[in-house]
């Protein structure tokens, strides 16, 4: 077995992959930018080499300097992770040019899946059932709208370099192809290079269906069953799970057995997985080979209860693989949720800043979280904002979600926006709990799942003011000893009422604890309610509300206190002075970043007359690109950046104006 390997990528993956390679006795590398110079796995790697400035393309995308690294530590292989450089073939070309092993599949099996329409046409010729389409060579748009048009629509414009759901048109009419075609086009030009399109007819309410393939450099091949990832936003997954359900067993074989003469056909080793778009009924069309481990390998470790990262070592170093089609079997059922910093009910909008509070599920046989994120971590614009996996094992679907529902209910991050409470609801909806599967849930689903800002229940706002009346008297607990009495509920005695202004979703709440022999009498929006409680610690309290018990999980800060209940995160902010109304006013027509990030285009000119909901400018941050709207019909007064410019969260992009009737 090796010695020792860097691990070239950051954060979750590279500490899995340190994980595993401990286990195994093999010393790791990791490497750094700027931004990652105290990253958790730096901390735990044995050696960490830094390799350049935050952004990953002066960093984690620059060849050269990762096989330096590897060459001056004396790495004898590199794990390329997932992301960056993994489906590189020029990295995986470095790395046998300098001894180097990669751990991924060979330079040809990376160059033959790259492209869409060049792995297509592989598939094809193994028999790999396709969606039907257009995968050819000739690019001209008359002969592209005269495919579409024979395949009938609706139909998907892919690049062929494509990923990640960009490059991507759904076109429902002939008249709209053309130009949607030369925005494909566009997109794919400045993102991958490379301007060529594949049509496809576009599958009505499709799951999304993938197959974990391995193999080794003695011919042999195995498949490790499949991931269900319907669950999806912006084509990007969000909820994960193994095996498939609701799937005639006739057509996962016949999946399985096609995943494999995929990986055959192109001589693959190691970890890859073949990906199938696939319509109710349980027909599956091939749509792409991620060559390299998947974000959502743990629910098939989980249910197979094999080490994925195990494989990769093992098979790269030239061993067979561990085991053979018939050693494997499905044990229960396995979910990984993707906890994100992000605002769910703000469009998936990514959260910038620092995590001041971090509380992971206990992990055990059945809970399992994957992260490079700690308490005090930052959240930043350089890279991915995913804070960890959370992965859950039962011994059937149903105990699998009532795992991942109690498990999200036991995550609690504070500091910045997160998912959490977005990903509770979306296990408890009606379409997920019965597995009505398909990439449109999300939608389908919106009205319940969006649900910015749920009602506060009473206890819930009581609740919050005792933490705050019981932190300050915890904090003069040393002048003032006698409050503090020995029973299970500590009693508060000839004290003057508190009274606790919060605010929580735009509304100013009022409450008076006055103590009474049994510990506070309540009032708060007409009732009047018992209530005892202690802080059992810095972030657990212990309360009784009319005779109700229950520990409620919190975070308090200096500018108020979040409670954590039940998957959701309530907010509670301390009341502020009054902002300056006409400082509000002025403001009102400048639009402005919701996020750091760069301005890739600006559309409109100065004084451009323009209408509500056209696009102004767009700004890409964290791999996704936003689009800044005219809030009504009115005018550019002005333009502040160009494109390619930075600007951070709350510049002034644009100072707009609405239109007067004299000008209308």
């Amino acid at each position: 077995m090796f010695e020792k390997i860097l691990i070239a990528n950051r954060g979750e993956i590279a500490c899995r992959v340190i994980r595993t390679a401990k286990k195994l006795g093999i010393a790791t590398v990791a490497v750094y930018s700027d931004a990652d110079a105290q990253s958790q796995h730096v901390k735990l790697a044995d050696e960490a080499i830094y390799i350049g400035e935050s952004p990953a393309a002066q960093s984690y995308l620059q060849v050269e300097r990762i096989i330096q690294a590897a060459k001056s530590t004396g790495a004898q292989a590199i794990h390329p992770g997932y992301g960056f450089l993994s489906e590189n073939d020029q990295f995986a070309l470095a790395c046998k040019d300098n001894n180097i092993v990669f751990i991924g599949p060979p330079v040809e099996a990376i160059l033959a899946m790259g492209l869409k329409a060049t792995s297509k046409a592989l598939m094809e010729k193994a028999g790999v059932p396709l969606t039907p389409g257009y995968h050819g060579s000739n690019q001209d748009a008359a002969f592209l709208k005269q495919q579409a048009d024979s395949i009938g629509y609706p139909v998907l414009i892919k690049a062929s370099a494509g990923g990640g759901g960009k490059g991507m048109r759904l076109v429902e009419r002939s008249e709209d192809f053309l130009s949607s075609l030369a925005s494909c086009k566009s997109e794919a030009r400045s993102s991958f290079g490379n301007e060529d399109v594949l049509i496809e007819r576009y599958v009505i309410q499709p799951r999304h269906i993938e197959v974990q393939v391995f193999g080794d450099t003695h011919g042999n091949y195995v498949h490790l069953f499949e991931r269900d990832c319907s669950v999806q936003r912006r084509h990007q997954k969000v909820l994960e799970e193994a095996p498939a359900p609701k799937m005639p067993e006739d057509k996962l074989e016949t999946m399985r057995q096609a995943a494999i003469d995929a990986a055959r056909a192109v001589n693959y080793v190691g970890a890859g997985t073949v990906e199938f778009i696939v319509e109710q009924d349980g027909t599956a069309y091939f749509m792409e080979m991620n060559t390299r481990l998947q974000v959502e390998h743990p629910v098939t470790e989980m249910i197979t209860g094999q080490d994925l990262v195990e494989w990769q070592l093992r098979v790269a170093f030239g061993e067979p693989l561990p085991k053979q089609q018939h050693e494997l079997q499905i044990h229960g059922h396995a979910l990984e949720a993707r906890v994100y910093a992000e605002e769910p009910e703000k469009g998936f909008i990514p959260a910038i800043g620092q995590i001041s509070y971090l509380h992971y599920p206990e992990q055990n046989d059945a809970v399992r979280v994957d992260s490079g994120i700690v308490e005090g971590d930052e959240i930043s614009t350089y890279y991915d904002p995913m804070i960890a996996k959370l992965i859950v094992w039962g011994k059937n679907r149903e105990a699998a979600l009532t795992q991942m529902h109690h498990a999200l209910g036991q995550f609690h991050v504070d500091g910045l926006g997160n998912n959490i409470a977005f990903l509770d609801r979306l296990v408890l909806c009606d379409s997920f709990k019965h597995a009505n599967l398909d990439t449109g849930l999300i939608q389908r689903e919106e009205a319940f799942l969006l649900n910015a800002k749920p009602e506060v229940a009473t206890e819930t706002v009581v609740a919050a003011a005792l933490i705050d009346v019981l932190s300050r008297i915890q904090n003069n607990k040393a002048a003032n000893n006698a409050v503090w009495q020995k029973d299970h509920f500590w009693r508060l005695n000839q004290q003057s009422a508190h009274t606790v202004q919060l605010q929580c979703n735009d509304q100013t709440l009022k409450i008076q604890l006055k103590p009474c022999t049994s510990g506070f009498e309540a009032h708060y929006n007409g009732q009047t309610l018992s209530v005892q409680g202690e802080l059992l610690d810095a972030h657990r309290l212990q309360v009784c509300i009319n005779g109700q018990q229950q520990k409620i999980a919190f975070n308090q800060h200096a500018q108020g206190i979040t409670l954590f209940q039940n998957g959701q995160r309530h907010v509670f902010s301390y009341v502020q002075a009054n902002f300056n109304s006409d400082d509000q006013q002025d403001n009102a027509n400048n639009l402005t970043a919701p996020m750091p990030g760069v301005i890739t285009q600006v559309l409109v000119a100065a004084n451009a007359r323009v209408k509500k909901d056209d696009v102004l400018m767009t700004l890409e941050a964290m791999k996704i690109e936003y689009s800044i709207r005219a809030p009504f019909d009115g005018i550019v007064a002005s333009s502040y950046f160009q494109a390619g410019d930075q600007v951070k969260a709350g510049d002034e992009l644009v100072e707009f104006e609405a239109l007067t009737e004299e000008v209308a």
